[in-house]
């Protein structure tokens, strides 16, 4: 089953989320500091990340231009518009604990971005190993009990995107190796997780409150990653 690695994440992501809503009665003063620790561990992962980069400048560039498109499109906008309208479904009783919206789109940023996403549904769709998309189910899952017990019921749609996105990749993979040479796959990789690296810094950042970036809006950078690294192989 090609989607099983997809569908254990989104499932985890889940259950994860339902988990934290029931230990939400915790004390304010514990979630703040759990949220802080969240906060500066995922601050910790992006700069690791951020090291995987050959040509730094590159990930400059990219993020520059993905930036522009971005806030051109105002990503960040339509997410947050799709959380609440999701909230004014639920009613404020869902939101209890936490914006619908707020949950919904850091969630998705920090479930989304990075290279085990991509390489785990990669390993699934060509070879039918999901070891990897587990793993990272698992990371999610833990992950998403902490954050809906923080931000709210929003963060269980998350799952949503994720298994969108992890499912194409791994339905495609077979097609995606034909048109990508390995050198050329690896590379955009390498390249992506450092791009992605600079975004999950700047969510931690936001966790911690000592920010208020427009991350959504940095997301079509992933796509000129795509798009220079092309360019590099081929000329």
């Amino acid at each position: 089953m090609v989607l099983l690695g997809t569908f254990v994440n989104a499932l985890l992501i889940i259950i994860g989320a339902i988990a934290g809503r029931l230990l939400k009665g915790i004390p304010e003063n514990m979630k703040q500091t759990v949220m802080s620790a969240i906060g500066i561990a995922v601050t910790v992962l992006g700069i690791q990340m951020g090291f995987e980069s050959s040509n730094f400048v590159l990930v400059i560039i990219c993020l520059v231009f993905g930036g522009v498109i971005g806030e051109w499109i105002d990503l960040d906008k339509w997410l947050n518009r799709l959380g609440q309208f999701i909230e004014r479904k639920f009613g404020s009783k869902a939101s209890q604990g936490g914006s619908i919206a707020q949950g919904f789109v850091t969630s998705t940023l920090i479930f989304v971005i990075g290279a085990m996403g991509v390489l785990g549904a990669l390993n699934s769709g060509l070879q039918n190993d999901h070891e990897l998309l587990i793993s990272k189910g698992i990371i999610d899952g833990f992950t998403s009990v902490i954050l809906a017990a923080t931000l709210g019921i929003g963060v269980l749609l998350s799952a949503i995107p994720v298994f969108i996105y992890q499912g194409m990749i791994a339905l495609f993979a077979t097609q995606i190796t034909k048109v990508i040479p390995e050198a050329a796959l690896e590379l955009f990789l390498q390249e992506m997780t450092a791009t992605g690296g600079i975004m999950i810094i700047a969510i931690g950042l936001n966790l911690l409150g000592l920010t208020k970036i427009r991350v959504a809006n940095l997301l079509p950078s992933l796509v000129i990653v795509g798009i220079a690294v092309a360019f590099i192989y081929n000329f």
